[in-house]
């Protein structure tokens, strides 16, 4: 009999810092935190049939198991499809309210967000918005909608 020990498997919890309040501690995309904190924002690209995800995930609903994903940079402005204010919030975010979410076209793919500093009076569907990382007073990370 050997001496080897059980390698005890270390828990990846790098996603309980994104968001204002995170109820998902893991996932296979936890990458997308390390993103965050470079100040960039990511999705995830299937490499065998090019379709872009946002949010990313781990494997490609089209491929399936031939899936091989990598990450991307969301990068340039999007235009924004369309938005709403929310007077109503789910548990954690009713502090925030009112706060909008909008939908942005950066073309091969869409990305659902939050508006940053932008007016909700300002906003004007087609026009140009950006997603950015950011870092909340209490340390959280996120991203926002603002002017490019």
């Amino acid at each position: 009999m050997g001496d080897k020990k059980k390698k005890k498997r270390e828990m990846d919890t790098r996603f309980a810092k994104f968001g204002t309040v995170s109820f998902t501690a893991t996932t296979k995309v936890n990458d997308f935190v390390d993103f965050l904190e470079k100040g960039q924002v990511a999705g995830t690209r299937c490499k065998t049939c090019g379709t872009h995800y946002f949010p990313p995930r781990a494997h490609c609903c089209q491929c399936l198991d031939r899936a091989e994903m990598e990450w991307f940079t969301v990068e340039g402005t999007g235009r924004l499809m369309t938005y709403s204010q929310l007077m109503y919030a789910p548990i954690g975010f009713t502090d925030d309210l009112p706060y909008a979410i909008a939908v942005l076209d950066y073309g091969d793919y869409k990305v659902f967000g939050r508006i940053g500093d932008v007016p909700l009076e300002e906003l004007e569907i087609g026009m140009e918005l950006k997603a950015q990382a950011n870092r909340l007073p209490n340390g959280q990370l996120n991203y926002v909608f603002n002017r490019p």
